[in-house]
Formats: structure tokens, sequence, C-alpha cells
């Protein structure tokens, strides 16, 4: 994951684990699949990274898109 810096404060921001409340990392969905899968309606979806500034807390999720 590339180095982010924090808006507010301009320092480099730390990695954080981001889950839900059942253990579960968050994803968002990206799009509909092609072919069999997306005409009954199952979506793509990317994982979300998060990061935390150590100044300020401020917290950001990055969605996984390569």
């Amino acid at each position: 994951m590339e180095q982010r810096r924090c808006p507010d404060c301009g320092v480099t921001m730390e990695q954080a684990s981001v889950r839900d409340g059942e253990g579960m990392k968050p994803s968002i969905a990206t799009g509909k699949r092609d072919g069999l899968l997306g005409k009954i309606g199952v979506r793509n979806t990317t994982k979300l990274q998060g990061v935390c500034c150590p100044e300020c807390g401020l917290v950001r999720l990055y969605a996984d898109l390569e």
C-alpha cells in the first residue's frame, strides 16, 4: 500500500486494521459481474484498507483497486 499523508497534520498515516462487529473485514461493491453470476445479481467487491493519523486520530478507508 502506498504511503498516505494526513491532510490535516501532514504526517505519514499508519496502517490500521478495520473489522466489523463480527470480525469480518469490510468491502464495497465495485460493479456487476459478467456471465451467469452477473445475471443473478452477484457483484464484484474489493477490500477496504484503513489508515490512521498518529497525531490527530483521523481515520480513512481506501478501496484496494488494482
